[in-house]
């Protein structure tokens, strides 16, 4: 390995932020609470609140962090807070105002360990007013940009005013990330399925790959990465199940005039996405990286939660992979994506 192995797909948890919300709006904060609960069944829920207490300080603490980073042979994360922190149901300006305490809580965390942490603040998809003076926030405070969900909705789950990426309301949005080389993290939160998804935890294995396809969907098929082609959209969970379907999307484009809405066909544009290593599955892995190009995969984690891994540089090790393409997932493609990574020759000294 030539350069620093970097896990793109790392999170933090916020409690001061978490505490600051809920007596700004206790409300609307006891609302988001409730829907999670329903999305997510009882017994998910349950095991969940377990898992959490069991990773705290995986998720809090700056030494214990750096100590699992080390025994997982990771030498730089690039760190997002926790999709809970996205806080749908605030307005305009408490949205702003939270977005930005976030961005500076991930600013400070990065700031005690230089060359090991970069960061990623968030940016309120809901409201499309705020996204680029939270995204600014974000890159003034020496962040690589923002982490977004998959949509932008009201905390009550209803579709009325759903923002979906192809909204013509975010071009300000992704003509700044682009004009900026700023990072966009696209990791879901919540699914328009709701209790749909109740049990068996399908909440999160159906919901999140579905969500991503979705909005990977609305990137492609509403023009945006015709309109932006430079955007560094990084997708989580592999891109979930769209890299490995895009067959149909093209299938649909050459025989249906209401989905040919984008220039090329759908796969082209899965090679100006960027995706992270997060399959679970290395014959999944083998095909994202066939479909989007052994330069378009990034090593990640879901550090520490328990449907990431604990082995993330394993995974793509044990995964059959030429030795070419192990190296640019490990390393080379982040020092692509986040070019000051490649000179981080021994980034824990």
């Amino acid at each position: 390995m030539t350069g620093p192995i970097v896990d793109v797909h790392a999170h933090v948890l916020l409690p001061a932020v978490e505490a600051y919300v809920a007596e700004l709006d206790p409300e609307g904060l006891a609302a988001a609470k409730e829907l999670d609960a329903r999305r997510n069944g009882p017994e998910s829920l349950a095991a969940s609140g377990r898992m959490i207490g069991e990773r705290w300080q995986l998720l809090t603490d700056l030494p214990t962090r750096l100590a699992a980073m080390d025994a997982a042979e990771v030498d730089i994360q690039l760190v997002s807070p926790s999709p809970s922190h996205y806080y749908p149901f605030l307005g305009p300006a408490d949205a702003l105002d939270v977005a930005q305490r976030v961005n500076a809580a991930i600013g400070e965390l990065v700031g005690r360990a230089p060359g090991r942490l970069l960061g990623l603040g968030v940016a309120p998809l809901q409201h499309p007013q705020q996204l680029v003076p939270a995204l600014d926030d974000a890159l003034g405070r020496g962040l690589r940009g923002v982490e977004i969900g998959s949509f932008g909705a009201s905390a009550t789950g209803g579709q009325t005013g759903t923002v979906e990426l192809s909204d013509p309301a975010l071009n300000p949005f992704w003509a700044a990330a682009e004009t900026a080389g700023a990072v966009v993290f696209l990791h879901p939160f919540g699914c328009s399925l709701d209790e749909r998804l109740d049990r068996f935890y399908l909440a999160n294995t159906v919901s999140q790959p579905a969500e991503n396809a979705v909005a990977l969907s609305h990137l492609i098929f509403g023009g945006v990465l015709d309109r932006y082609p430079d955007l560094r959209v990084v997708a989580a969970h592999g891109g979930g199940y769209l890299p490995t379907a895009i067959g149909r999307s093209d299938h649909a484009w050459r025989v249906r005039p209401d989905a040919r809405r984008c220039r090329q066909l759908p796969s082209t544009y899965l090679r100006r996405l960027w995706f992270d290593s997060l399959t679970h599955d290395s014959g999944q892995l083998a095909e994202l990286i066939r479909v989007a190009g052994p330069t378009r995969v990034l090593l990640g984690s879901d550090f520490p939660f328990d449907m990431g891994t604990d082995n993330p540089v394993g995974a793509v090790r044990d995964a059959g992979l030429p030795e070419e393409v192990v190296r640019a997932v490990l390393s080379g493609n982040a020092a692509a994506l986040l070019p000051d990574t490649g000179d981080r020759e021994n980034p824990a000294t």
